[in-house]
Protein backbone atom coordinates (compact mmCIF):
# COMPACT_ATOMS: atom_id res chain seq x y z
CA UNK A 1 0.00 0.00 0.00
CA UNK A 2 1.16 3.80 -1.25
CA UNK A 3 2.37 5.48 2.29
CA UNK A 4 -0.20 8.33 1.42
CA UNK A 5 -2.75 5.62 1.10
CA UNK A 6 -2.61 3.79 4.58
CA UNK A 7 -2.64 7.23 6.21
CA UNK A 8 -6.22 8.00 4.64
CA UNK A 9 -7.43 4.58 5.16
CA UNK A 10 -7.60 4.69 9.64
CA UNK A 11 -8.74 8.53 8.80
CA UNK A 12 -11.50 7.64 6.57
CA UNK A 13 -12.31 4.77 8.91
CA UNK A 14 -12.36 6.85 12.21
CA UNK A 15 -14.77 9.52 10.60
CA UNK A 16 -17.53 6.61 9.35
CA UNK A 17 -17.26 5.30 12.53
CA UNK A 18 -17.25 8.10 15.08
CA UNK A 19 -20.66 8.82 14.10
CA UNK A 20 -21.28 5.20 15.61
CA UNK A 21 -20.16 6.00 18.39
CA UNK A 22 -17.24 3.45 18.07
CA UNK A 23 -13.85 3.41 18.01
CA UNK A 24 -10.83 2.39 15.15
CA UNK A 25 -8.53 -0.36 16.69
CA UNK A 26 -5.05 0.00 14.53
CA UNK A 27 -2.22 -2.02 14.80
CA UNK A 28 1.04 -2.87 12.75
CA UNK A 29 2.20 -6.36 12.63
CA UNK A 30 5.66 -6.43 11.75
CA UNK A 31 6.25 -10.22 11.02
CA UNK A 32 9.85 -11.08 10.83
CA UNK A 33 12.65 -12.84 12.29
CA UNK A 34 13.31 -13.72 16.42
CA UNK A 35 15.84 -15.03 17.75
CA UNK A 36 14.81 -16.99 20.52
CA UNK A 37 16.87 -19.89 23.03
CA UNK A 38 13.95 -22.46 23.99
CA UNK A 39 14.34 -26.39 25.13
CA UNK A 40 18.02 -25.62 25.61
CA UNK A 41 18.08 -25.00 21.59
CA UNK A 42 19.22 -21.21 20.08
CA UNK A 43 16.36 -21.04 17.18
CA UNK A 44 15.16 -18.40 14.59
CA UNK A 45 11.24 -18.51 14.58
CA UNK A 46 9.21 -15.73 12.96
CA UNK A 47 6.57 -14.04 14.58
CA UNK A 48 4.44 -10.48 14.80
CA UNK A 49 6.74 -7.88 16.25
CA UNK A 50 9.26 -10.25 18.04
CA UNK A 51 6.80 -11.31 20.38
CA UNK A 52 4.99 -15.11 21.57
CA UNK A 53 2.49 -15.08 21.34
CA UNK A 54 1.67 -12.03 19.23
CA UNK A 55 0.50 -9.08 20.33
CA UNK A 56 -3.51 -9.55 21.65
CA UNK A 57 -6.28 -6.97 19.49
CA UNK A 58 -8.80 -5.52 22.32
CA UNK A 59 -12.03 -4.05 20.52
CA UNK A 60 -15.53 -3.35 21.38
CA UNK A 61 -17.93 -5.07 19.42
CA UNK A 62 -18.81 -2.33 16.99
CA UNK A 63 -15.79 -1.05 16.65
CA UNK A 64 -13.42 -1.46 13.36
CA UNK A 65 -10.51 -3.10 13.32
CA UNK A 66 -7.37 -1.79 11.44
CA UNK A 67 -3.69 -3.83 11.03
CA UNK A 68 -1.26 -3.16 8.96
CA UNK A 69 1.04 -6.56 8.41
CA UNK A 70 4.38 -5.63 6.92
CA UNK A 71 6.14 -8.98 5.56
CA UNK A 72 9.95 -8.61 6.71
CA UNK A 73 10.40 -12.46 6.51
CA UNK A 74 11.39 -14.60 3.82
CA UNK A 75 8.23 -16.35 3.17
CA UNK A 76 4.82 -15.38 1.70
CA UNK A 77 2.11 -15.13 4.06
CA UNK A 78 -1.60 -14.36 4.62
CA UNK A 79 -3.02 -13.62 8.46
CA UNK A 80 -6.79 -14.50 9.43
CA UNK A 81 -8.77 -13.64 11.79
CA UNK A 82 -10.20 -16.49 13.07
CA UNK A 83 -13.76 -16.44 13.83
CA UNK A 84 -14.64 -13.00 12.38
CA UNK A 85 -17.64 -12.26 10.14
CA UNK A 86 -16.28 -10.34 7.12
CA UNK A 87 -19.53 -9.19 6.65
CA UNK A 88 -19.50 -8.26 2.92
CA UNK A 89 -15.86 -7.57 3.60
CA UNK A 90 -14.16 -11.29 2.51
CA UNK A 91 -11.41 -9.81 1.28
CA UNK A 92 -9.82 -9.58 4.64
CA UNK A 93 -10.77 -12.91 5.29
CA UNK A 94 -7.17 -14.10 5.06
CA UNK A 95 -6.94 -17.69 3.96
CA UNK A 96 -4.86 -18.35 1.31
CA UNK A 97 -5.68 -18.74 -1.97
CA UNK A 98 -9.25 -18.62 -0.93
CA UNK A 99 -9.89 -15.31 -0.24
CA UNK A 100 -6.77 -13.54 -0.73
CA UNK A 101 -3.00 -13.99 -1.98
CA UNK A 102 -0.59 -13.78 0.57
CA UNK A 103 2.06 -10.75 1.30
CA UNK A 104 4.97 -11.65 -0.45
CA UNK A 105 8.60 -11.07 1.17
CA UNK A 106 9.35 -7.25 1.30
CA UNK A 107 5.56 -6.34 1.22
CA UNK A 108 2.65 -5.29 3.04
CA UNK A 109 -1.38 -4.95 3.08
CA UNK A 110 -3.66 -3.14 5.81
CA UNK A 111 -6.14 -5.50 6.82
CA UNK A 112 -9.43 -3.34 7.88
CA UNK A 113 -12.89 -4.91 9.44
CA UNK A 114 -15.47 -3.99 11.64
CA UNK A 115 -17.03 -6.33 14.10
CA UNK A 116 -20.65 -6.88 14.24
CA UNK A 117 -22.55 -8.68 16.65
CA UNK A 118 -19.57 -10.58 18.69
CA UNK A 119 -18.03 -10.71 22.13
CA UNK A 120 -15.63 -12.37 23.68
CA UNK A 121 -12.49 -14.54 22.67
CA UNK A 122 -11.36 -14.95 19.28
CA UNK A 123 -7.49 -15.08 17.63
CA UNK A 124 -5.63 -14.37 14.56
CA UNK A 125 -2.95 -16.57 13.34
CA UNK A 126 -1.09 -17.08 10.18
CA UNK A 127 -3.20 -18.71 7.49
CA UNK A 128 -0.41 -19.92 4.98
CA UNK A 129 2.07 -22.78 6.19
CA UNK A 130 2.79 -23.80 9.66
CA UNK A 131 3.79 -20.72 9.86
CA UNK A 132 0.89 -20.04 12.39
CA UNK A 133 2.69 -21.89 14.98
CA UNK A 134 4.57 -19.01 15.73
CA UNK A 135 2.71 -16.30 14.19
CA UNK A 136 -0.78 -15.71 16.35
CA UNK A 137 -2.53 -14.12 19.06
CA UNK A 138 -5.45 -13.19 20.76
CA UNK A 139 -8.38 -11.37 19.35
CA UNK A 140 -10.58 -10.22 22.58
CA UNK A 141 -13.71 -8.68 21.88
CA UNK A 142 -15.64 -6.95 24.33
CA UNK A 143 -19.07 -5.75 24.82
CA UNK A 144 -20.29 -2.22 23.55
CA UNK A 145 -20.60 -0.71 26.82
CA UNK A 146 -17.59 -2.89 28.43
CA UNK A 147 -17.50 -5.22 30.77
CA UNK A 148 -20.91 -3.65 32.38
CA UNK A 149 -22.26 -5.81 29.08
CA UNK A 150 -20.66 -9.41 30.80
CA UNK A 151 -23.70 -11.63 31.00
CA UNK A 152 -22.07 -13.34 34.31
CA UNK A 153 -20.12 -11.36 37.35
CA UNK A 154 -17.62 -8.92 36.46
CA UNK A 155 -14.18 -10.85 37.21
CA UNK A 156 -11.18 -9.05 38.80
CA UNK A 157 -8.92 -9.92 36.23
CA UNK A 158 -8.79 -11.07 32.67
CA UNK A 159 -6.03 -13.12 31.34
CA UNK A 160 -5.61 -14.57 27.68
CA UNK A 161 -3.93 -18.05 28.08
CA UNK A 162 -2.74 -19.24 24.50
CA UNK A 163 -1.86 -23.05 24.08
CA UNK A 164 0.62 -23.92 21.33
CA UNK A 165 2.84 -25.94 19.89
CA UNK A 166 6.79 -25.96 19.55
CA UNK A 167 9.14 -27.49 17.05
CA UNK A 168 13.00 -26.90 17.47
CA UNK A 169 13.45 -26.56 13.50
CA UNK A 170 12.09 -24.07 11.35
CA UNK A 171 8.37 -25.03 11.43
CA UNK A 172 8.53 -23.93 7.32
CA UNK A 173 11.12 -26.91 6.44
CA UNK A 174 8.82 -29.04 9.22
CA UNK A 175 6.30 -28.71 6.51
CA UNK A 176 8.47 -29.23 3.20
CA UNK A 177 9.93 -32.17 5.16
CA UNK A 178 6.21 -33.19 5.42
CA UNK A 179 5.14 -33.22 1.64
CA UNK A 180 8.62 -34.69 1.02
CA UNK A 181 7.50 -38.06 2.83
CA UNK A 182 3.94 -37.78 2.06
CA UNK A 183 3.30 -38.83 6.20
CA UNK A 184 2.23 -35.26 7.40
CA UNK A 185 4.81 -33.48 9.84
CA UNK A 186 7.14 -34.86 12.64
CA UNK A 187 5.38 -34.48 16.20
CA UNK A 188 6.22 -31.18 18.06
CA UNK A 189 9.30 -31.20 20.48
CA UNK A 190 7.13 -29.39 22.96
CA UNK A 191 3.98 -27.68 23.58
CA UNK A 192 3.56 -24.39 25.54
CA UNK A 193 1.46 -21.85 27.40
CA UNK A 194 1.77 -18.41 26.29
CA UNK A 195 4.61 -19.23 24.41
CA UNK A 196 6.70 -21.12 26.78
CA UNK A 197 7.31 -24.89 27.78
CA UNK A 198 7.57 -25.26 31.51
CA UNK A 199 9.39 -26.69 33.97
CA UNK A 200 8.69 -30.62 33.12
CA UNK A 201 10.49 -30.81 30.08
CA UNK A 202 14.16 -32.22 29.81
CA UNK A 203 15.84 -28.71 29.37
CA UNK A 204 16.54 -27.73 32.86
CA UNK A 205 15.96 -23.98 32.83
CA UNK A 206 13.04 -23.76 30.36
CA UNK A 207 10.92 -21.49 30.20
CA UNK A 208 7.70 -20.83 32.70
CA UNK A 209 4.94 -18.91 32.36
CA UNK A 210 3.83 -16.75 35.47
CA UNK A 211 -0.02 -15.75 36.48
CA UNK A 212 0.37 -13.71 39.49
CA UNK A 213 -3.19 -13.86 41.62
CA UNK A 214 -5.07 -12.53 44.51
CA UNK A 215 -7.05 -14.76 47.19
CA UNK A 216 -10.63 -15.04 46.85
CA UNK A 217 -11.05 -12.74 43.23
CA UNK A 218 -12.88 -14.33 40.42
CA UNK A 219 -10.40 -14.35 36.81
CA UNK A 220 -11.72 -14.95 33.76
CA UNK A 221 -9.02 -16.95 31.97
CA UNK A 222 -9.49 -16.66 27.71
CA UNK A 223 -7.96 -20.08 26.55
CA UNK A 224 -6.95 -20.27 23.33
CA UNK A 225 -5.89 -23.54 21.38
CA UNK A 226 -3.27 -21.77 18.84
CA UNK A 227 -1.34 -25.63 18.74
CA UNK A 228 -0.95 -27.14 14.90
CA UNK A 229 -1.94 -30.64 15.07
CA UNK A 230 -3.41 -31.19 18.54
CA UNK A 231 -6.29 -31.37 20.66
CA UNK A 232 -5.68 -30.47 24.55
CA UNK A 233 -6.58 -31.64 27.78
CA UNK A 234 -5.96 -28.15 30.30
CA UNK A 235 -6.71 -27.99 34.12
CA UNK A 236 -5.62 -25.59 37.06
CA UNK A 237 -4.48 -27.68 40.14
CA UNK A 238 -6.91 -27.25 42.99
CA UNK A 239 -9.06 -24.78 41.08
CA UNK A 240 -12.04 -25.38 38.91
CA UNK A 241 -13.56 -23.63 36.19
CA UNK A 242 -17.51 -22.16 34.78
CA UNK A 243 -16.79 -22.26 30.96
CA UNK A 244 -19.03 -19.16 30.15
CA UNK A 245 -18.29 -18.79 26.25
CA UNK A 246 -16.81 -20.67 23.28
CA UNK A 247 -15.74 -19.00 20.44
CA UNK A 248 -16.95 -15.52 20.88
CA UNK A 249 -20.25 -17.09 22.07
CA UNK A 250 -21.54 -17.51 25.64
CA UNK A 251 -22.70 -20.13 26.72
CA UNK A 252 -25.12 -21.44 29.69
CA UNK A 253 -22.62 -21.56 33.24
CA UNK A 254 -20.80 -25.05 32.75
CA UNK A 255 -19.07 -25.90 35.92
CA UNK A 256 -16.06 -28.32 35.56
CA UNK A 257 -12.36 -28.88 36.60
CA UNK A 258 -10.89 -29.74 33.05
CA UNK A 259 -10.99 -27.88 29.67
CA UNK A 260 -10.79 -29.60 26.38
CA UNK A 261 -9.81 -27.50 23.78
CA UNK A 262 -9.36 -28.39 19.99
CA UNK A 263 -6.97 -26.25 17.86
CA UNK A 264 -8.78 -23.50 16.22
CA UNK A 265 -11.48 -22.82 19.71
CA UNK A 266 -11.34 -20.82 22.37
CA UNK A 267 -12.62 -20.84 25.91
CA UNK A 268 -13.68 -18.74 28.21
CA UNK A 269 -13.81 -19.93 31.73
CA UNK A 270 -13.82 -18.20 35.33
CA UNK A 271 -12.39 -19.17 38.55
CA UNK A 272 -12.01 -18.03 41.74
CA UNK A 273 -8.75 -18.24 43.80
CA UNK A 274 -10.09 -19.11 46.85
CA UNK A 275 -7.07 -22.29 47.26
CA UNK A 276 -5.23 -21.79 50.41
CA UNK A 277 -2.06 -19.06 49.21
CA UNK A 278 0.45 -20.69 47.34
CA UNK A 279 2.06 -22.09 44.05
CA UNK A 280 -0.41 -24.32 41.29
CA UNK A 281 0.41 -25.51 38.00
CA UNK A 282 -1.87 -25.41 35.19
CA UNK A 283 -1.06 -27.92 32.64
CA UNK A 284 -1.44 -29.03 28.95
CA UNK A 285 -1.40 -32.28 27.34
CA UNK A 286 -2.61 -33.66 24.49
CA UNK A 287 -5.89 -35.78 23.97
CA UNK A 288 -5.00 -38.13 21.34
CA UNK A 289 -7.79 -39.65 20.20
CA UNK A 290 -6.74 -41.61 17.45
CA UNK A 291 -7.85 -45.70 17.70
CA UNK A 292 -4.33 -46.56 15.77
CA UNK A 293 -0.87 -46.44 17.61
CA UNK A 294 0.69 -43.46 15.92
CA UNK A 295 3.68 -41.59 17.78
CA UNK A 296 2.40 -38.08 19.53
CA UNK A 297 3.73 -35.66 21.90
CA UNK A 298 3.37 -37.18 25.23
CA UNK A 299 4.92 -34.13 26.89
CA UNK A 300 3.16 -31.72 29.90
CA UNK A 301 3.21 -28.02 29.11
CA UNK A 302 3.22 -26.19 32.49
CA UNK A 303 2.34 -22.35 34.05
CA UNK A 304 2.18 -21.74 36.93
CA UNK A 305 -0.26 -19.76 39.15
CA UNK A 306 1.46 -17.54 41.95
CA UNK A 307 -0.85 -16.33 44.98
CA UNK A 308 0.68 -12.73 45.69
CA UNK A 309 0.70 -14.28 49.22
CA UNK A 310 2.10 -17.46 48.57
CA UNK A 311 4.44 -18.46 51.28
CA UNK A 312 8.43 -18.66 50.44
CA UNK A 313 9.88 -21.52 49.37
CA UNK A 314 6.16 -23.51 48.45
CA UNK A 315 6.13 -26.20 46.37
CA UNK A 316 3.45 -25.67 43.55
CA UNK A 317 1.01 -28.42 43.44
CA UNK A 318 0.49 -30.39 40.17
CA UNK A 319 -3.22 -31.04 38.89
CA UNK A 320 -4.30 -35.13 38.11
CA UNK A 321 -4.72 -35.25 34.51
CA UNK A 322 -6.62 -37.43 32.70
CA UNK A 323 -5.27 -40.27 30.30
CA UNK A 324 -4.01 -39.03 26.83
CA UNK A 325 -6.78 -41.43 25.21
CA UNK A 326 -9.80 -40.24 27.39
CA UNK A 327 -12.65 -40.00 25.35
CA UNK A 328 -15.37 -40.31 27.87
CA UNK A 329 -13.93 -37.06 29.14
CA UNK A 330 -13.30 -35.66 25.84
CA UNK A 331 -16.80 -36.46 25.01
CA UNK A 332 -18.65 -35.28 27.88
CA UNK A 333 -17.16 -31.78 27.61
CA UNK A 334 -17.93 -31.19 24.36
CA UNK A 335 -21.53 -32.47 24.82
CA UNK A 336 -22.12 -30.75 27.77
CA UNK A 337 -22.21 -27.04 26.53
CA UNK A 338 -25.45 -25.16 25.85
CA UNK A 339 -25.55 -21.93 24.46
CA UNK A 340 -26.62 -18.78 26.26
CA UNK A 341 -30.38 -17.58 24.69
CA UNK A 342 -30.79 -13.78 25.41
CA UNK A 343 -33.32 -11.66 24.10
CA UNK A 344 -32.26 -10.65 20.50
CA UNK A 345 -29.99 -13.53 19.74
CA UNK A 346 -30.29 -14.90 16.60
CA UNK A 347 -32.76 -17.96 16.62
CA UNK A 348 -31.92 -21.70 15.13
CA UNK A 349 -33.88 -21.96 11.47
CA UNK A 350 -36.41 -24.36 11.31
CA UNK A 351 -36.52 -24.53 7.45
CA UNK A 352 -33.52 -25.94 5.72
CA UNK A 353 -32.79 -25.22 2.37
CA UNK A 354 -29.39 -27.49 1.58
CA UNK A 355 -29.18 -30.84 3.99
CA UNK A 356 -25.50 -32.02 3.24
CA UNK A 357 -23.78 -34.92 4.48
CA UNK A 358 -20.08 -34.86 4.78
CA UNK A 359 -18.04 -37.63 5.32
CA UNK A 360 -14.10 -37.13 5.67
CA UNK A 361 -11.19 -38.89 6.39
CA UNK A 362 -7.91 -40.43 5.47
CA UNK A 363 -6.52 -42.84 2.43
CA UNK A 364 -3.37 -44.12 0.90
CA UNK A 365 -1.78 -42.97 -2.41
CA UNK A 366 1.22 -44.10 -4.24
CA UNK A 367 3.76 -41.49 -3.77
CA UNK A 368 4.37 -38.03 -5.97
CA UNK A 369 7.46 -37.80 -7.84
CA UNK A 370 8.62 -35.05 -5.93
CA UNK A 371 7.96 -37.03 -2.86
CA UNK A 372 11.78 -37.41 -2.92
CA UNK A 373 11.45 -39.10 1.16
CA UNK A 374 8.18 -40.91 0.42
CA UNK A 375 8.29 -44.62 0.97
CA UNK A 376 5.25 -47.42 0.08
CA UNK A 377 2.48 -44.79 0.66
CA UNK A 378 1.38 -41.12 0.75
CA UNK A 379 -1.80 -39.58 2.70
CA UNK A 380 -4.67 -38.08 1.01
CA UNK A 381 -7.47 -36.46 2.64
CA UNK A 382 -10.87 -35.85 1.18
CA UNK A 383 -14.57 -34.62 1.63
CA UNK A 384 -17.18 -36.38 0.13
CA UNK A 385 -14.67 -38.20 -1.77
CA UNK A 386 -13.11 -35.04 -2.58
CA UNK A 387 -9.47 -33.81 -1.96
CA UNK A 388 -9.86 -29.94 -1.86
CA UNK A 389 -6.96 -28.81 -4.41
CA UNK A 390 -5.75 -24.60 -3.92
CA UNK A 391 -5.76 -22.91 -7.01
CA UNK A 392 -3.06 -21.39 -8.70
CA UNK A 393 -2.45 -17.81 -9.76
CA UNK A 394 -5.85 -16.22 -8.87
CA UNK A 395 -7.57 -16.96 -5.53
CA UNK A 396 -11.34 -18.73 -5.69
CA UNK A 397 -13.01 -15.00 -3.74
CA UNK A 398 -11.48 -13.02 -7.03
CA UNK A 399 -12.10 -15.24 -9.42
CA UNK A 400 -15.54 -14.74 -8.48
CA UNK A 401 -15.61 -11.86 -8.38
CA UNK A 402 -14.26 -11.51 -12.01
CA UNK A 403 -16.53 -14.15 -12.99
CA UNK A 404 -13.61 -16.62 -13.99
CA UNK A 405 -15.48 -20.05 -14.58
CA UNK A 406 -12.57 -21.80 -15.10
CA UNK A 407 -10.48 -21.97 -11.79
CA UNK A 408 -13.00 -23.79 -10.06
CA UNK A 409 -15.59 -26.24 -10.27
CA UNK A 410 -19.44 -26.10 -8.66
CA UNK A 411 -20.08 -29.44 -8.05
CA UNK A 412 -19.19 -30.06 -4.49
CA UNK A 413 -21.78 -33.69 -3.67
CA UNK A 414 -24.08 -33.39 -1.17
CA UNK A 415 -23.29 -36.95 0.04
CA UNK A 416 -20.36 -39.60 0.25
CA UNK A 417 -20.29 -41.49 -3.08
CA UNK A 418 -21.20 -44.57 -3.14
CA UNK A 419 -18.11 -46.25 -4.32
CA UNK A 420 -15.05 -44.96 -2.19
CA UNK A 421 -13.06 -43.02 -5.32
CA UNK A 422 -11.34 -39.73 -4.80
CA UNK A 423 -10.98 -37.13 -7.11
CA UNK A 424 -8.82 -34.03 -6.57
CA UNK A 425 -10.26 -30.77 -7.57
CA UNK A 426 -11.33 -27.37 -6.54
CA UNK A 427 -14.41 -27.35 -5.97
CA UNK A 428 -17.21 -25.55 -4.25
CA UNK A 429 -21.16 -25.67 -3.11
CA UNK A 430 -23.29 -23.10 -4.21
CA UNK A 431 -25.44 -21.45 -2.12
CA UNK A 432 -27.96 -18.52 -2.29
CA UNK A 433 -28.11 -15.65 -0.20
CA UNK A 434 -30.07 -15.90 3.27
CA UNK A 435 -30.66 -19.86 2.71
CA UNK A 436 -30.30 -22.17 5.66
CA UNK A 437 -27.54 -24.71 5.43
CA UNK A 438 -27.07 -27.84 7.26
CA UNK A 439 -24.57 -30.41 7.79
CA UNK A 440 -23.71 -33.59 8.89
CA UNK A 441 -20.01 -34.18 9.21
CA UNK A 442 -19.52 -37.30 9.18
CA UNK A 443 -16.14 -38.72 10.41
CA UNK A 444 -14.99 -42.23 8.51
CA UNK A 445 -12.48 -44.54 9.34
CA UNK A 446 -9.87 -44.10 7.68
CA UNK A 447 -8.82 -47.25 5.02
CA UNK A 448 -6.11 -49.10 4.87
CA UNK A 449 -5.73 -49.78 8.70
CA UNK A 450 -5.61 -45.54 9.37
CA UNK A 451 -7.82 -46.15 12.27
CA UNK A 452 -10.28 -42.73 13.24
CA UNK A 453 -9.12 -39.48 14.88
CA UNK A 454 -11.05 -36.67 16.39
CA UNK A 455 -11.23 -33.40 13.89
CA UNK A 456 -11.33 -29.81 14.60
CA UNK A 457 -14.04 -28.83 11.23
CA UNK A 458 -13.61 -24.40 10.86
CA UNK A 459 -16.10 -22.99 9.00
CA UNK A 460 -14.82 -19.57 7.70
CA UNK A 461 -17.28 -16.26 7.20
CA UNK A 462 -20.12 -17.53 9.90
CA UNK A 463 -21.32 -19.00 13.51
CA UNK A 464 -22.67 -21.98 13.45
CA UNK A 465 -25.52 -23.89 16.17
CA UNK A 466 -24.02 -27.40 17.14
CA UNK A 467 -27.54 -29.20 16.80
CA UNK A 468 -26.07 -32.57 18.16
CA UNK A 469 -22.80 -35.33 17.87
CA UNK A 470 -22.12 -38.49 18.87
CA UNK A 471 -20.18 -41.74 17.95
CA UNK A 472 -20.52 -44.15 15.38
CA UNK A 473 -22.84 -43.16 12.40
CA UNK A 474 -25.01 -40.84 12.17
CA UNK A 475 -28.79 -42.46 12.32
CA UNK A 476 -30.97 -39.93 10.76
CA UNK A 477 -33.66 -40.60 13.54
CA UNK A 478 -31.07 -38.47 15.64
CA UNK A 479 -32.82 -35.90 14.54
CA UNK A 480 -35.67 -36.13 17.00
CA UNK A 481 -33.08 -35.32 19.46
CA UNK A 482 -31.72 -32.10 17.88
CA UNK A 483 -31.44 -29.01 20.57
CA UNK A 484 -33.07 -26.52 18.25
CA UNK A 485 -33.30 -24.37 21.64
CA UNK A 486 -29.66 -23.28 23.30
CA UNK A 487 -27.37 -25.55 21.45
CA UNK A 488 -23.82 -24.32 21.37
CA UNK A 489 -23.07 -21.74 19.12
CA UNK A 490 -19.48 -22.67 17.55
CA UNK A 491 -17.14 -21.30 14.38
CA UNK A 492 -15.01 -24.57 14.61
CA UNK A 493 -16.51 -28.19 16.41
CA UNK A 494 -14.48 -31.03 17.43
CA UNK A 495 -15.96 -33.83 15.20
CA UNK A 496 -15.43 -37.65 17.21
CA UNK A 497 -13.21 -40.17 15.74
CA UNK A 498 -15.10 -42.20 13.73
CA UNK A 499 -18.69 -40.12 14.77
CA UNK A 500 -20.28 -37.51 13.76
CA UNK A 501 -21.67 -33.63 14.38
CA UNK A 502 -24.56 -31.42 13.14
CA UNK A 503 -24.17 -27.87 12.44
CA UNK A 504 -26.54 -25.58 10.79
CA UNK A 505 -25.89 -21.57 9.75
CA UNK A 506 -27.63 -19.15 7.20
CA UNK A 507 -25.63 -18.35 4.64
CA UNK A 508 -26.02 -14.70 4.83
CA UNK A 509 -22.65 -13.39 4.12
CA UNK A 510 -21.81 -13.31 0.34
CA UNK A 511 -18.38 -14.72 -0.49
CA UNK A 512 -16.21 -17.74 -1.17
CA UNK A 513 -15.57 -19.37 2.72
CA UNK A 514 -13.71 -22.13 3.16
CA UNK A 515 -14.71 -25.17 5.46
CA UNK A 516 -11.73 -27.31 6.16
CA UNK A 517 -9.95 -29.44 9.06
CA UNK A 518 -7.92 -26.67 11.73
CA UNK A 519 -5.13 -30.10 11.96
CA UNK A 520 -2.57 -28.25 9.80
CA UNK A 521 -1.40 -31.55 8.83
CA UNK A 522 -4.55 -32.27 6.70
CA UNK A 523 -5.30 -29.20 4.97
CA UNK A 524 -2.59 -29.92 2.26
CA UNK A 525 -3.49 -33.07 1.66
CA UNK A 526 -7.38 -32.22 0.79
CA UNK A 527 -9.33 -31.92 4.00
CA UNK A 528 -11.50 -28.60 3.08
CA UNK A 529 -14.26 -27.29 0.50
CA UNK A 530 -15.68 -24.26 0.30
CA UNK A 531 -19.17 -22.52 0.31
CA UNK A 532 -20.02 -20.20 -2.32
CA UNK A 533 -22.25 -17.57 -1.10
CA UNK A 534 -23.81 -15.29 -3.81
CA UNK A 535 -24.73 -11.71 -3.93
CA UNK A 536 -28.63 -11.04 -2.08
CA UNK A 537 -30.51 -7.97 -2.66
CA UNK A 538 -28.69 -5.29 -2.30
CA UNK A 539 -26.83 -3.75 -0.35
CA UNK A 540 -25.92 -7.23 0.46
CA UNK A 541 -23.66 -7.27 -2.53
CA UNK A 542 -19.61 -8.40 -2.15
CA UNK A 543 -17.93 -4.73 -3.38
CA UNK A 544 -15.10 -4.64 -4.90
CA UNK A 545 -11.38 -5.81 -3.74
CA UNK A 546 -9.83 -2.98 -1.49
CA UNK A 547 -6.62 -1.00 -2.42
CA UNK A 548 -3.53 -2.75 -2.47
CA UNK A 549 -5.33 -6.17 -2.42
CA UNK A 550 -2.39 -9.02 -2.30
CA UNK A 551 -1.72 -10.04 -6.06
CA UNK A 552 -0.91 -13.81 -6.77
CA UNK A 553 2.67 -14.35 -8.89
Amino acid sequence: MEPAVAMIVPLVLALCTAMAGAAVVEHTFNVGAMNISQLCTKSVIYTANKQLPGPTIEANEGDTVVVHVVNESPYSLSVHWHGIFQLLNGWADGAYLITDCSIQPSGNFTYHFNITGQEGTLWWHAHSSLLRATIHGALIIKPRNGTAGYPFTVPYGEIPIVLGEWWNKNVYDVEIDAHLTGLGPTISDALTINGKPGDQTPCKGAGVYEMEVASNKTYLLRIINAAVNVELFFKLAGHKFTVVAVDASYTDPYATDIIVISPGQTVDALTTTSAPPGLYYMAAKVFDSKTVSIPFNTGTATGIVRYTKAPNNTVASMPAMPAHNDIVTAGTFYRSLTGLARPGDPAVPTTVNHSLVVEFGLDQEPCAPDQTKCKNFALVASMNGYSFQFPKNVCLLKALYDGLPTVYSEDFPMSPPPVPVIRKATSVMKVMYNEVVEVVLQSRAYRNNLGTESHPIHLHGFNFFVLAQGLGRFDPRARGVFNLVNPQVRNTVAVPGGGWAVIRFTANNPGMWFMHCHLDAHLPLGLGMVFDVLDGPAPNLLPPPPVGYPKCY
